[in-house]
C-alpha cells in the first residue's frame, strides 16, 4: 500500500531531519507511529498523504507514486483517496457539523454528493455519539466533538487509506476506545490501512505494528 524509498526531508529552517531509506506498510495493516509530541511525527504523516514533498527520494500509495504528481493532481488524491484526522481537527468555522462531516464532497468535483452520502454522514455521526450536534458550528464544541467530527469526516468517502494524526488526543478513556473501534471497524470493512500518529504508549497494543519513530528520525546540522 505504502512504499517509501531514499527519502530526505528539512524544514528550511531548523535542524529537523528525517530520512527513511525504507519503510513498506501492507494494504490492511494497522500502524502506530508512536514517538514524543515534536518529535515530526506529523511531518511523516503530511509526506505520505502529499502535503508537503520531501527534498528527494519517493513515496508511492497504492499504484500511485506521490512525489510525482502536480499539487493540484495531489490534493485531489488526498481528498477522494485518504481520509486524514488532523490533529487541529482543520474544520470550517462557518459550516455546521453536518456540512464539515460532507466537505469532501463539495470541494472534489470527482466526488457525487447524493442522499445516500448525506444518510452515511449521519450514520458516523451517530457512531461517534455526535448526532445531536449535527446542526451546531464547531465554536459551539467541546474539543472532544471537535475531534469526533474529524473523523466522521476522514471516514465518509470510505478510503483505502487512513491517517489518523492523535485521533484520542482529547478524549476521555471510554471515548477514545470509542473513536479507535470506530476508526479499526471502518477500516476492516474497506480493506483499508490505518496509520495512526500518537505519543498514547496505552494504545499501541491495539495496533497490529509499531514503528518506533526514533528509528526513522534523523537530526542534525
Amino acid at each position: 500500500m505504502i512504499n517509501i524509498r531514499q527519502l530526505r526531508f528539512r524544514y528550511p529552517t531548523g535542524t529537523f531531519r528525517l530520512r527513511i531509506e525504507k519503510l513498506d506498510i501492507a494494504q490492511g495493516e494497522k500502524v502506530a507511529v508512536a514517538g514524543p509530541s515534536g518529535s515530526g511525527k506529523t511531518t511523516l504523516l503530511n509526506l505520505i498523504a502529499g502535503i508537503v514533498l520531501p527534498d528527494s527520494g519517493c513515496i508511492t500509495t497504492g499504484e500511485t507514486r506521490i512525489t510525482d504528481l502536480d499539487e493540484r493532481a495531489r490534493r485531489e488524491f488526498r481528498v477522494c483517496r485518504i481520509g486524514m484526522v488532523f490533529q487541529e481537527f482543520e474544520l470550517l468555522e462557518y459550516l455546521n457539523v453536518l456540512d464539515n462531516i460532507l466537505l469532501p464532497y463539495r470541494i472534489s468535483p470527482a466526488l457525487t454528493l447524493d442522499q445516500s452520502v448525506r444518510e452515511r454522514a449521519r450514520k458516523l455521526a451517530v457512531d461517534v455519539g455526535i448526532e445531536d450536534k449535527l446542526r451546531r458550528l464547531p465554536r459551539q464544541l467541546s474539543q472532544g466533538e471537535r475531534q469526533r467530527v474529524a473523523v466522521c469526516r476522514a471516514m465518509l468517502t470510505r478510503p483505502r487509506l487512513l491517517l489518523a494524526d492523535e485521533p484520542t488526543g482529547n478524549l476521555d478513556m471510554d471515548n477514545k476506545d470509542r473513536v479507535l473501534d470506530i476508526l479499526e471497524e471502518q477500516a476492516t470493512a474497506a480493506g483499508a490501512t490505518l496509520i495512526t500518529v500518537t505519543h498514547d504508549r496505552d494504545l499501541l497494543h491495539r495496533f497490529s505494528r509499531v514503528i518506533d519513530f526514533a528509528d526513522l528520525r534523523e537530526t542534525g546540522a
